[in-house]
């Protein structure tokens, strides 16, 4: 090694000697192989090589194997040469170009003899190099190999950049492209990430000129060969196969397995025997299991499948010792509004109707009793191992309290109560659970008059009742509130006796009358015509006035009072006090009084007649006069005015006889009517 280097350092000393031509021709020499010491340097300094000819040869030859080339040109190139930085491209020229790495990101297999397409930025730039971009060329010619790959159903490579919302965006000859994630796989895709920074194949399934939007899929390239297994796999399917699946999906209402390019679904009525609220309870994601294949339509696109179908049913290993009236523990798995499903054993449940839950009449919902994972005890009331069913109770395990109903209840007896519910007739309340009763309206107060019972109580709350009578067939009570008191219109009847006056005020009016709230918290009833006062002027709402007492109806429980019959009838004793004075003393006048207005009466007529006599006198004599000559005339002028006073004031007297003769009439009566009492009041 030593010697080797020494003789490289005497050959360099030597050749920085000798003149620049002479290094050439050393170089020469030593690339024929010629050795310098050799080579006759004087006859060459004599005859220096003529070369110019060979040099212009060399480079027309040269200059045809360059290819010409201009900017903003996109032409084909070779790689020659890479690293991790930058990749040297040979496009014919006579210098090569250099790309820079990053441009073939979306391409990791791109190695050393490769074509690529490069776009000619500049033939020199300031460093004397070729400038190349491989990136440019990609976005000139995009849409055209873009358009070109959809039309020929091209298989492409597209680098996966980042995630976006529902997918992917893929760099596809320099266009970023879409790609859905139902298009990633044909399994569904749990983790995106895993897919981002990599280099795949991709077919472009559509593409939108307006917006310049692309799509692109990968589950296109695999769905064939699916397909063919799929086709396979259903030619050889059978009801109660057997088959090995994988866990590829779960959703709330079952699980999608699949069967090696064939997807079946359990339901999730079909992963087990007892009940689930979630397939997570029962497989995981992934999960390799056998199952049995149930069903499949027609075309055999959906297939029905069982988990578990693979294990004995429950029902036949249930003890066969179990029998009706047995009790049983379980734990409640589902609730409905008509009762809760018990499950006493994996796979082997029971209904406990609402309506066994209680001994109480009420329709409730089962909410109100049990919830689920409940721990409950209940009585087995029918069991039907054919058909694989059970009804449950729970009010068996208590005594019924309709057993015993008149030793707990007996009719007169005092209890509290809670209301139940109100209807228009009455109230329902409940003693104890399972012992109702309904309190009648008019069972609710003695006095009151209630319309409704929400004006007596309220839902909810507790009352004082007694137990009236007893039906044990049919299950009921007639309860009564107001039998706790005695009836207190025992007591009314003798105070609010007919005629007699109490305050009272006006609580409601209405068009056919008013009421009226008397003492001791009765009330009473008045008529619109007795409501008017004194002074005329009909009562108004909430006025106290006094009240006479019409009427008393101690069956009824009705009371009928008047205001206007107080002063009417205070009035009719002061004029009948009157009367009855004046007659005492004028006892006898009456009795002449009677004689003389008969008399009178008597006379009057008698005066009629004569001046009915007097007036037809004159009007025959006022007949014949205008029978008379006309000498006459003068005579007969004086005694017509006579005879025309006359006949006026015969006519006036008339007129005032007769209202006095009628009075005389009328009076007479009266007077003798008026007489009779006093005179007999006398003797």
């Amino acid at each position: 090694m030593e010697n080797k280097e020494e003789v490289q350092a005497q050959e360099v000393e030597q050749t920085e000697e000798v003149s620049p031509k002479q290094k050439e021709v050393v170089v020469e020499a030593k690339n024929q192989n010629v050795n310098p010491d050799e080579f006759d340097w004087d006859a060459y300094e004599k005859n220096p090589l003529d070369v110019s000819n060979e040099r212009k040869e060399l480079e027309d030859l040269y200059g045809k194997t360059l290819s010409s080339i201009s900017e903003n040109e996109v032409i084909d190139g070779l790689v020659v040469a890479m690293n991790k930085r930058e990749a040297l491209i040979n496009i014919g020229y006579k210098s090569e170009g250099v790309v820079n790495m990053n441009e073939f990101r979306y391409n990791t297999e791109l190695k050393v003899g490769d074509s690529v397409e490069v776009f000619v930025e500049s033939q020199e730039d300031k460093n004397g190099q070729l400038a190349l971009s491989h990136k440019k060329a990609r976005a000139l010619r995009s849409w055209d190999r873009v358009n070109q790959a959809l039309e020929q159903d091209e298989i492409i490579k597209g680098y996966i950049k980042c995630r976006t919302k529902g997918g992917m965006i893929v760099d596809v000859f320099g266009i970023e492209a879409f790609l859905p994630g139902s298009q990633i796989d044909v399994k569904p895709i749990r983790d995106y990430d895993i897919y981002v920074n990599k280099t795949m194949e991709f077919k472009v399934v559509k593409i939108n000129h307006e917006f310049k939007n692309v799509v692109v899929s990968h589950k296109a390239l695999i769905e064939a060969e699916l397909e063919q297994q799929k086709k396979n796999i259903i030619a050889k399917l059978e009801k109660g196969q057997v088959l090995e699946g994988t866990v590829k999906n779960i959703t709330s209402y079952g699980v999608f397995i699949d069967l090696g390019g064939v997807d079946g679904l359990i339901h999730i009525t079909d992963l087990s025997w007892g009940r689930i609220t979630h397939p997570e309870e029962i497989v995981q994601l992934d999960q390799k299991l056998n199952v049995v294949i149930l069903d499949f339509d027609d075309d055999k696109k959906r297939i029905a499948l069982g988990l578990k179908q693979l294990t004995p049913h429950p029902w036949d290993a249930l003890d066969t010792n179990l029998n009706v009236g047995d009790k049983v523990k379980g734990k409640v798995v589902v609730m409905a509004d008509y009762g809760a499903f018990v499950e006493i054993a994996t796979g082997v449940e029971g209904l406990i109707h609402v309506s066994e839950m209680s001994w109480s009449q009420h329709l409730r919902s089962a909410n109100e009793f049990l919830k689920v994972t409940d721990e409950v005890e209940a009585v087995i009331l029918t069991l039907d191992r054919d058909e694989r069913k059970m009804s449950l109770g729970m009010k068996q395990l208590k005594a019924d309290p309709w057993e015993k109903i008149e030793e707990s209840y007996p009719v007169e007896s005092k209890h509290k109560a809670n209301v139940r519910n109100f209807t228009n007739f009455g109230v329902f309340v409940e003693i104890e659970e399972g012992v109702d009763g309904l309190i009648h309206i008019s069972d609710l107060s003695w006095t009151k008059k209630i319309k409704h019972p929400a004006e007596f109580t309220s839902i909810g709350a507790e009352i004082e009742v007694s137990v009236l009578e007893i039906d044990k067939d049919n299950r009921r009570l007639r309860l009564g509130h107001k039998q706790l008191e005695e009836n207190p219109w025992d007591v009314f009847e003798t105070l609010f006796q007919v005629d007699s006056i109490h305050e009272g005020t006006i609580i409601e009016l209405a068009d056919k009358g008013g009421i009226i709230s008397l003492p001791y918290g009765v009330e009473g009833f008045c008529t619109p015509k007795h409501l008017v006062k004194e002074d005329g002027s009909p009562a108004k709402l909430e006025e106290k006035l006094d009240f006479k007492v019409i009427e008393f109806n101690k069956d009824a429980k009705k009371i009928i009072v008047s205001h206007a019959r107080v002063f009417e009838d205070v009035q009719r004793a002061e004029d009948r006090a009157k009367r009855s004075s004046e007659s005492k003393s004028n006892k006898k006048t009456a009795k002449k009084l009677v004689d003389n207005i008969e008399k009178t009466t008597l006379g009057d007529i008698s005066a009629l007649a004569a001046l009915k006599d007097e007036m037809e006198t004159s009007e025959k004599a006022k007949k014949e006069s205008k029978a008379k000559a006309a000498p006459k005339a003068e005579a007969k002028k004086e005694e017509t005015p006579e005879a025309k006073v006359e006949a006026t004031e015969a006519k006036e007297e008339v007129t005032e006889a007769a209202p006095k003769a009628k009075a005389t009439k009328e009076e007479a009566p009266k007077a003798e009517d008026e007489a009779k009492p006093e005179a007999e009041s006398a003797e």
